[in-house]
């Protein structure tokens, strides 16, 4: 099991900074029903993160920001964020997890995920950030969205 710190005030422009690097969105970090946490190696420094943000509704959760350093990759790290994720989602009564992946679709895949029409992901998230974001800028239509049900 790894430890797993929740992103807080302090812990924020770490997380920004490892997204960023990671080339992920790293709008809404501060949403409403956003939740973050960072995952850090023997020397303190962030090797890993996971979220998910709950829709408007609480049935959906948008997962975000599930992130590898690139010396942890194929370590199985990036698998135990993403379940980590899935039973926090889980946790708050969210019953479908969606996420957006244009490059990992596989990975997710394994995770139980299968491929989503963007408009029923957009249509179940729109109160999230990232999808008001990727909506208003029309990168909406560039993206690939999975989902799963959530136990």
């Amino acid at each position: 099991m790894i430890h797993l710190e929740p992103v807080e005030g302090p812990e924020v422009p770490e997380l920004l900074a490892f997204l960023e690097a990671a080339d992920l969105t790293t709008a809404g970090l501060d949403a409403p029903g956003a939740r973050y946490w960072l995952h850090r190696d023997e020397r303190g420094a962030v090797v890993g993160s996971t979220g998910f943000e709950l829709g408007a509704s609480g049935t959906d959760a948008l997962i975000r920001s599930v992130a590898v350093a690139s010396g942890a990759r194929q370590t199985g790290l990036g698998s135990e964020l993403a379940r980590f994720a899935l039973a926090g989602a889980a946790a708050a009564r969210a019953q479908r997890a969606w996420l957006f992946s244009r490059r990992s679709g596989p990975f997710w895949q394994k995770l139980g995920f299968e491929r989503s029409q963007t408009t029923s992901l957009a249509t179940a998230l729109a109160s999230t950030s990232q999808v008001a974001l990727f909506t208003e800028t029309g990168q909406i239509d560039r993206e690939v969205a999975w989902s799963r049900p959530l136990p």
